[in-house]
């Protein structure tokens, strides 16, 4: 998402299994989640680096539902890491 020569902000990966579907089906879900997630990127610390892994079931899945299934990985993600920021 992000290049390293951008001063170190944080970066994202995705992976999207074989198991998720049939190529149309994946880069269908991966530009889903790279829509949904760059917005995001903004509310993690500098230099954090994120692996987002969709499951089959997001093939199926609305926005809204992807939406909060990745709001509710990035908060536990900062919890963990003991950021406080909102998602």
């Amino acid at each position: 998402m992000h290049c390293a020569a951008d001063g170190g902000g944080p970066r994202a990966g995705l992976v999207v299994s074989k198991a998720v579907g049939g190529s149309v089906v994946r880069h269908r879900v991966s530009r889903r989640l790279r829509h949904l997630l760059a917005p995001r990127l903004g509310e993690l610390p500098p230099g954090a680096m994120v692996v987002v892994r969709a499951l089959p079931p997001a093939a199926e899945a609305t926005s809204s539902e992807l939406a909060a299934d990745l709001d509710t990985g990035l908060l536990g993600v900062l919890r963990k890491a003991g950021g406080t920021r909102r998602v």
